[in-house]
């Protein structure tokens, strides 16, 4: 993909991906809706897709937009019904001074609240941050009434700073202090550039991510405002959500990339152990931590097996569903 085939970010365009061509530019919805939160946050909310058809509701991770499903979203809506929606402070939905799990589990309520009918069941799909915001609402009636099954993406409850490897140091202090500075700096991005893709790989991407990828995620996190970049970084890093993540009681896979830099397969290993539910532990060789992105055809076929078996009930069962701990399952890239 060129670098022709993205726009320059305008005064909206700094606020969400600039991609216009190709596999990851964000297909346009069938239709946009806005959610109020708890505490009347505004967020904006995405339907693609067939409204009779089985749902599926992404929620995407930090420094992240819809736009990040985009490969899931043009693939998936021919026959699901996709609803995504921006977190708080990112993409289209506008910031709020209230960063917490809290306000994070109580947005998904409200998105699931605005777009599913009563009892109406739905595959949960959460990456990186958004699987965070899943775990913190493991307890609320929205989600235990709507979550036929849960994936996890590349994701993890507790200990983020401790064990990310984006600083090529020996564990401990120095390198949890250097990563907890990088992740939670309120230093400006700065465009796009190949510096700045070369670092963004490196941290957050498998080393044989194609240029078009990497181009993607580039422009999606650069989008996301500092000031939100800062602020959801300073809740990443005194994450807990240990507690939360043993009251998940939907099915629930786990998905990660076996390179990821951000959170490392320890996260995956552990979620699959605290999980009362898993059905499932898939971990993708030479993938970092974009796995919806490195890896389009992987997660959503994880996903369409998911639905099948749990939504609509019309798959052949998933082997590993009464399992504490699951067979591990690697698949290449």
């Amino acid at each position: 993909m060129s670098r022709r085939a993205f726009g320059t970010p305008g005064a909206l365009g700094a606020r969400i991906a600039s991609v216009t061509s190709g596999p990851y530019a964000p297909p346009a919805p069938s239709r946009t809706l806005t959610a109020v939160s708890a505490d009347g946050a505004r967020l904006h909310v995405e339907e693609h897709g067939p409204q009779d058809a089985p749902p599926v509701v992404l929620s995407h991770g930090w420094t992240c937009s819809t736009a990040f499903w985009a490969a899931q979203i043009r693939e998936l809506a021919t026959d699901h019904r996709v609803i995504a929606y921006d977190q708080r402070g990112h993409g289209r939905s506008p910031a709020s001074p209230a960063c917490t799990t809290q306000a994070l589990a109580d947005d998904l309520e409200a998105v699931l609240a605005k777009t599913l009918t009563r009892g109406e069941k739905a595959l949960i799909v959460g990456h990186s941050m958004g699987g965070m915001t899943v775990m913190a609402a493991a307890e609320r009636p929205r989600l235990r009434e709507h979550a036929a099954a849960v994936l996890l993406c590349s994701t993890g409850s507790s200990r983020l700073i401790a064990e990310a490897r984006v600083v090529p140091l020996r564990a401990g202090s120095v390198r949890s202090w250097i990563t907890g500075h990088i992740l939670g700096s309120r230093a400006p991005l700065g465009p796009v550039t190949p510096v700045t893709k070369s670092i963004l790989k490196y941290a957050t991407m498998g080393a044989g991510s194609g240029p078009d990828q990497v181009e993607a995620c580039a422009r999606i996190v650069h989008a996301c405002p500092r000031a939100v970049r800062h602020a959801w970084g300073a809740v990443l890093a005194a994450l807990d959500l240990d507690h939360g993540i043993r009251r998940l009681h939907a099915p629930t896979a786990v998905l990660h990339g076996a390179s990821d830099r951000l959170t490392p397969s320890v996260h995956a290993h552990a979620l699959a152990a605290a999980l009362p539910h898993c059905v499932g532990l898939t971990e993708l060789t030479g993938v970092g931590h974009m796995t919806p992105i490195e890896a389009p055809e992987l997660v959503t076929g994880r996903i369409r097996e998911l639905v099948t078996t749990y939504v609509t009930g019309t798959g052949p069962g998933d082997t590993h569903e009464h399992g504490s701990i699951p067979a591990q399952i690697k698949e290449g890239a």
